[in-house]
């Protein structure tokens, strides 16, 4: 197998891979607003710069494949570009904090949907550690789910791999657009503003441009104490911002790597993974990063995704 991945090939793909392009297809749309709302953007230097790097660095493992291709070098340019959504990610809000907030009308359509905030009332309701153990376990799930999908098409149907890539890199980047263009924070970020005592009552002001300038989230629901909350909690204060809510990319891309599961044809694979899919489900709400309505809107967009990703281009129709 080490052979196999590190022997040169007799046809090497010419060109960038398709999910390569999806990368530089979001940066080409994202640079260029920034470029035209620069002086609304208050780092707008280091989101032109970290584009650049970006670009550089595909076009450097690009070059690399070229001079030395084998599947081994064509692996790490997917790995990289996975690897490089945790920049991707927090770089969303410098966008989206352009446009006015919207958690007072999905907290409004949450309550007339279910007759109460669930995000408020499921911790409540499920308050013992084991319980909340299990949900930031599920959480905590998401890089490591598409860790393990990924890295079994890469070893045991590797003739699969970039399309999967191009797949699972697609879904994140459409959700990206999503995110940009729907500013939504989530109830730890929305029912912290607010107040519970008025999420309580059904009390949902619009707060306009509030996370322009406060960034303050409430503490994860659950037992505090416990190990896998640990991880939620070190995450969110890494990574997380107010943005990126609905609907909801952990349920969205699990979607995506539960089907690409099945696809495998290994029921192994898609029944190992299963249970921590459904806590990974649950967990959005649990943890209040997202609003049920939220997980749901993302089991739909998830296959929205994958019929939209997974249907063959003309290209590869013609080549087949």
């Amino acid at each position: 197998m080490l052979k196999a991945f590190f022997a040169l090939e007799k046809k090497p793909t010419r060109g960038l891979l398709s999910y390569e392009w999806v990368v530089l297809a979001y940066l080409t749309g994202t640079m260029t607003m920034v470029l035209f709302m620069y002086t609304e953007l208050p780092h707008a230097d280091s989101m032109i710069s970290g584009r650049l790097r970006i670009l550089a660095i595909t076009l450097a493992l690009w070059g690399v494949y070229r001079m030395i291709p084998c599947k081994a070098i064509k692996a790490v340019r997917a790995i990289v570009q996975m690897a490089l959504l945790s920049w991707w990610y927090p770089d969303i809000f410098e966008l989206n904090r352009l446009f006015p907030n919207l958690d007072h009308l999905f907290a409004t359509w949450e309550q007339m949907l279910f007759g109460c905030q669930p995000a408020l009332l499921f911790p409540q309701v499920c308050d013992n550690w084991v319980f909340s153990e299990l949900m930031c376990l599920g959480y905590t799930c998401y890089y490591p789910l598409m860790a393990v999908v990924a890295a079994y098409y890469l070893f045991f149907r590797n003739q699969e791999f970039d399309r999967i890539a191009y797949i699972i890199l697609g879904t994140f980047f459409i959700h990206y657009v999503i995110f940009i263009c729907l500013p939504v924070t989530g109830p730890q970020y929305y029912y912290q503003a607010v107040g519970m005592d008025d999420i309580a009552q059904g009390i949902f002001p619009n707060l306009h441009d509030y996370f322009n300038l406060h960034q303050e989230r409430m503490d994860c629901p659950g037992y505090s104490g416990g190990f896998f909350y640990s991880m939620v909690d070190s995450a969110h204060d890494a990574g997380e911002r107010p943005v990126a809510a609905f609907p909801s990319s952990h349920v969205s891309v699990c979607v995506v790597l539960m089907i690409l599961a099945w696809k495998s044809r290994s029921k192994a694979l898609f029944y190992i993974l299963l249970p921590f899919a459904i806590l990974l489900f649950f967990s959005t709400v649990y943890i209040r990063a997202h609003y049920a309505i939220d997980a749901l809107a993302g089991l739909v967009s998830g296959l929205l995704c994958y019929m939209v990703l997974s249907t063959p281009s003309r290209t590869e129709k013609r080549k087949k």
